[in-house]
């Protein structure tokens, strides 16, 4: 997205067990509780809805993929999955056709009262780009809301916005209900975006650990003057050569990390 206003910075790598949730199962940002964890009531009773939704609406889902439903069908499955899935109210905590500057975003969320949230539909056999997420941005940006989610009823995506100059785009989670993964690598990735996980601002740990590990983030501190020097040092223990710090600052900039990812 060079040519964007926004930097979007998607993670390459899985989450490491981020603050305030459990293990990693998986590249989609999905978490399972660790073992001797006691799992509270509502978590349970929010992956178990989750789980009940995807096994409801897959054939639905499917059947829509299959005769290239239009955007107007996708939206009433997701409707559904919203509330029977993730927990939202239909009336107390959705509003569709969201009003901003004269543009209408598809849903937005609200979580006691609050917009936390803008969700934008594509039809279901419509592949998710760049130019959906600049849609949503536009809304999230006016409105000052930090979540974008991007959905065609098949791939869930989440989307965590840091306001600035340029704003930066972080991709938190991504789901796709008719893909290869386990039903409970599918629930996992999806607890996180129940009423009851943005309430308790889960989605936010997932973020800022998904954000820390990325490719970007480790590749800044692995060029760091702190580690640039350990690793002189340690080259010189083991070779007897004594490489000043541009030297490896140079090799591991130009010869191990690769260029997509430098800062």
């Amino acid at each position: 997205m060079s040519e964007q206003s926004a930097q979007v910075i998607v993670g390459e790598e899985q989450v490491s067990n981020p603050p305030g949730t459990a293990k990693k199962t998986d590249s989609s940002g999905g978490k399972k509780p660790p073992a001797g964890r006691a799992v509270p009531k509502w978590e349970t009773d929010a992956r178990d809805r989750v789980r009940t939704a995807v096994r409801r609406y897959s054939k639905p889902l499917a059947d829509l993929v299959a005769r290239d439903a239009n955007e107007g069908d996708t939206r009433l499955l997701i409707t559904d999955f919203l509330c029977e899935g993730l927990g939202y109210d239909k009336y107390e905590d959705l509003t569709t056709e969201y009003q901003v500057k004269g543009e209408f975003a598809d849903y937005g969320i609200r979580i006691d009262k609050q917009l936390v949230a803008f969700i934008e539909v594509k039809r279901c056999s419509q592949k998710l780009n760049t130019k959906h997420l600049r849609q949503v941005q536009m809304y999230a940006v006016n409105e000052g809301v930090e979540w974008m989610i991007l959905s065609n009823g098949q791939v869930w995506q989440a989307y965590h916005m840091t306001a600035g100059l340029p704003v930066v785009i972080d991709l938190a989670l991504e789901v796709d209900l008719l893909g290869d993964a386990s039903l409970a690598t599918k629930v996992d990735g999806l607890f996180y975006l129940t009423k009851e996980s943005f309430k308790r601002r889960l989605m936010d740990d997932l973020w800022r650990a998904r954000a820390a590990t990325s490719p970007k983030s480790l590749a800044q501190v692995l060029l760091s003057e702190v580690v640039v020097d350990a690793v002189r040092k340690e080259l010189r223990r083991q070779t007897s050569y004594n490489a000043d710090s541009a030297e490896v600052h140079r090799a591991l900039r130009d010869e191990v990390l690769r260029a997509e990812i430098l800062p």
